[in-house]
């Protein structure tokens, strides 16, 4: 009897921690900072498309854009803390847009994959009607995530992708930080980079931090691996998940946005 109290305690906790995992998850792996519009529109930067429609924020190079970029942001923060994409990027020509998530910054929302792919899909289009093509989407860590699903269901409108700080699969990512939990059958969100890529068909240039210890480099190697040409692996040397942006200049940005917008031989 003995023995059977114990094993029915188990079962009980084991339910218990089988049903909360899933409903903390968000909290394990979004970290939205909340913000109001007046707070992230800095610099360069304006509201996008407008204050009342907020999805984001917008930056126009100096003279007439060649190619609009999106930049989908990692799991912390919000839009307003990568103003330095728009600095690099505007330099080179092309209209940056950093798009916000639901429930970041100044906007409301459901956090989830379900809920920012659907959103990134409502940006890549409004992106694409408001200034044609070419468009080219990036996605950092979290985002990469994000925009592998999203690039794939919008391919027709999207000329490149840039993933920086990737992985193939979000378990593999949890099963390393956390080996002792059953990490397969517990996650919500897969974000399966791998395949929603699968027949993806366009330039895909792939960025890895070589001391990455948050999403250690094979599993940014594995997407890379597992992608059809045109396809591209950059490495950022001596660099960590978060400081990857400093180790990089001005021709790295050229030599990256001229691989993703040359066209296909």
């Amino acid at each position: 009897m003995k023995f059977i109290g114990m094993m029915l305690r188990l079962t009980v906790a084991c339910l218990v921690v089988f049903a909360g995992v899933p409903i903390l998850q968000d909290r394990f792996i979004y970290f939205p900072e909340k913000a109001a519009i007046e707070d992230v529109v800095s610099g360069g930067l304006r509201a996008w498309p407008t204050p009342e429609a907020f999805r984001g924020l917008v930056a126009e190079p100096a003279g007439s854009a060649r190619a609009t970029a999106i930049v989908f942001h990692g799991n912390a923060g919000h839009a307003g803390h990568r103003s330095y994409y728009a600095a690099a990027l505007t330099r080179l020509g092309l209209r940056v847009i950093l798009a916000e998530y639901p429930g970041y910054g100044p906007r409301d929302g459901t956090l989830g994959e379900e809920s920012l792919v659907a959103d990134a899909q409502q940006t890549i289009g409004l992106a694409h009607r408001l200034y044609g093509a070419p468009l080219l989407l990036i996605g950092e860590s979290l985002g990469s995530g994000v925009v592998a699903a999203a690039a794939t269901r919008e391919r027709d409108k999207t000329a490149g992708l840039l993933l920086i700080t990737p992985w193939d699969r979000l378990e593999h990512v949890a099963a390393y930080h956390y080996p002792w939990l059953p990490v397969k059958w517990l996650l919500r969100d897969r974000y399966d980079s791998v395949t929603h890529l699968a027949l993806f068909g366009r330039p895909v240039l792939v960025v890895v931090a070589e001391r990455d210890s948050i999403v250690p480099p094979r599993f940014a190697e594995a997407v890379y691996d597992s992608l059809a040409e045109p396809r591209r692996l950059m490495v950022v040397k001596a660099a960590e998940h978060n400081d990857w942006n400093g180790r990089v200049d001005e021709r790295w940005w050229r030599d990256a946005i001229g691989f993703l917008l040359t066209p296909p031989h």
